[in-house]
């Protein structure tokens, strides 16, 4: 179940920071391949630390989210993306 969770938010949170970018990157599909390993990674280290069960369930997805963004938002600026506003 946690694993599940996981990758729904690691795919949310990988396009939504790779929608932030602009430039030529890795595209949509590797960035929400980045967040869900950057979230998978992160929700393994929050349980291999002990933080498990209900409450631990909402503690690995947050570290989860972060990991998603970290590896999402890293390697967008070594490909040299930046971030910029949109127009609405």
């Amino acid at each position: 179940m946690y694993l599940v969770a996981w990758i729904l938010v690691g795919a949310v949170v990988g396009w939504g920071a790779g929608r932030v970018f602009q430039g030529n990157g890795y595209g949509p599909f590797m960035d929400i391949l980045m967040g869900v390993g950057g979230a998978v990674v992160g929700g393994f280290l929050m349980r291999s630390a002990g933080f498990g069960g209900y409450g631990g369930t909402v503690v690995t997805a947050m570290v989860a989210m972060i990991g998603a963004m970290l590896v999402t938002v890293l390697s967008a600026y070594v490909n040299g993306r930046r971030i910029h506003a949109r127009q609405l």
